[in-house]
């Protein structure tokens, strides 16, 4: 068959470090455009990688015949160039938090159902192979049902990661929304959504700008959420771990407990009731700092390939942001806000 056809919107540090050459890796996709403001971030990649630079996806859109796109710009602008790409027959891969409001996002999801394309949200907690192994143990059984959890996300902030260093987009409420909790915060609760195959029906949630300067976003976050299921447990976002980022989760169980990403080298622990202690080494998570593959774009491509409707969809990605969304309200009213 012929390549699938990519062309990237924003060409910062995630398209730079992780979409862009997972595209250039797979053997299906031939990256043809790029586009970003910053004209001469987009001319970087063309020249690396070949393709054409834009200075806006709209020229980009209407001068390439594409067939998917990335969507790897601040977190306002993600709906209406996904919802833009959609309406000119694209599949989209749109970052995390896939838009900013509940309406944003369901507009996104009826554009792509509209124009019959794909809608993918680049939740890559799902794909990491420490997370794909815990939830093949949680499956089976083995540790009967989750009562208790904690689940922690944490860095020492963009300023390290971000192309703009401290003076990047993630900093600017206007552009961004949201802080830790739309960086870190949504992966969390899309994570522990997928790996308890449950839904979130309360939350509370304590969300503060602690130490970084000069921004009003959010650069931490600690939530209380109760599953539908009744399992009860804690979410934290954190853009202040300075000494050293937290991704890890446990779960306290009926026969045991589970502990993911607390030990390094052994990336999933089980510990029964019975004594028995089980331990996985099944390969490290994607950090800023040690770049592995990611999983998301060769899941995008292999859906558009095999013609099979992402995992994570649209709609996976919406009941993600909710939950994010919830905390907030409640941030806002002193209230437990319920789903």
């Amino acid at each position: 068959m012929s390549k699938i056809k990519v062309a990237v919107f924003g060409c910062g540090a995630i398209a730079e470090r992780r979409h862009i050459p997972e595209y250039a890796a797979n053997e299906n996709v031939e990256l043809v455009a790029f586009a970003d403001p910053i004209v001469e971030r987009a001319e970087k990649m063309a020249e690396t990688y070949g393709g054409k630079a834009y200075s806006s996806y709209e020229e980009l859109l209407a001068n390439e015949t594409v067939d998917a796109v990335s969507v790897c710009t601040p977190n306002y602008l993600h709906a209406s160039m996904a919802i833009a790409a959609a309406n000119a027959g694209k599949h989209v891969l749109v970052e995390k938090p896939m838009a900013v409001t509940t309406e944003e996002g369901e507009q996104m999801i009826e554009a792509a159902k509209k124009n019959g394309v794909y809608l993918m949200v680049g939740h890559n907690q799902r794909l990491m192979p420490p997370h794909v192994k815990a939830k093949e143990i949680l499956d089976s059984g083995k540790l009967g049902k989750v009562l208790n959890f904690r689940t922690s996300f944490g860095h020492p902030g963009p300023e390290a990661w971000s192309v703009d260093g401290a003076e990047s987009w993630f900093f600017r409420k206007e552009e961004a929304i949201m802080g830790a909790m739309g960086d870190l915060g949504v992966h969390k609760s899309d994570f522990i959504r997928y790996l308890l195959n449950d839904e979130v029906s309360e939350v509370a949630g304590f969300i503060s700008t602690l130490h970084k300067e000069g921004t009003q976003v959010d650069d931490n976050a600690t939530c209380l959420l109760r599953m539908k299921s009744g399992a009860i447990g804690t979410l934290v976002a954190s853009w202040t771990q300075y000494r050293a980022g937290d991704n890890s989760t446990v779960l306290w169980c009926e026969n045991g407990v589970m502990k993911i990403g607390t030990v390094e080298g052994d990336e999933v622990i089980v510990e029964l009731t019975n004594g028995t202690v089980e331990t996985y080494k099944v390969g490290a998570m994607a950090t800023n700092e040690k770049q592995v593959p990611s999983g998301v774009i060769d899941a995008f491509v292999e859906s558009i390939v095999t013609q099979t409707p992402p995992s994570i969809s649209g709609e996976e990605g919406l009941r993600s942001l909710q939950v994010i969304l919830a905390a907030f309200e409640s941030e806002k009213t002193g209230q437990i806000i319920k789903l």
